[in-house]
């Protein structure tokens, strides 16, 4: 999730809201919020509530009210994420990255923490660690560059 806003910045794809004359940190920012922070939070929408049970199995979790309340907190960031995309202000981009990066950057601490303290390695509590952890990384370079 996290990758392919960085290819399609590099092959010069042009993000949502920009134009050719975008620069490459911009491009990729923007990408960041539209893909890989936006849509893949909006997934987590469904993710949590309509597969819900068969989610929390693919986590190493138990199905509960909590997890209902993760797909809502996504149905209000993911939506930001993609909006931010096609606006033109920085304000838009840096509001946000601290919703969804921290939002991320938190549930993969919560997997880490799991991992470690109940040893569970199910690869929905593992795998999902590149994209907690890479695309809050990721939007912190791309608006560092």
């Amino acid at each position: 999730r996290q990758v392919l806003p960085w290819i399609f910045a590099l092959v010069g794809l042009g993000a949502p809201g920009a134009d050719s004359s975008t620069p490459f940190d911009e491009q990729a920012l923007r990408w960041m919020l539209f893909l890989g922070m936006g849509w893949s939070i909006v997934g987590g929408i469904f993710m949590h509530t309509v597969f819900a049970r068969s989610t929390a199995r693919a986590i190493g979790w138990q199905t509960n009210g909590f997890q209902y309340e993760v797909g809502f907190a996504s149905l209000g960031i993911g939506p930001g994420g993609i909006y931010a995309s096609f606006t033109g202000t920085p304000e838009a981009w840096i509001a946000a990255s601290i919703a969804g990066g921290i939002f991320l950057l938190l549930s993969g601490l919560n997997h880490i923490i799991d991992i470690f303290r109940e040893k569970n390695y199910a690869p929905g509590n593992t795998a999902i660690l590149i994209s907690d952890l890479g695309v809050p990384i990721s939007l912190l370079v791309a608006g560092a560059i």
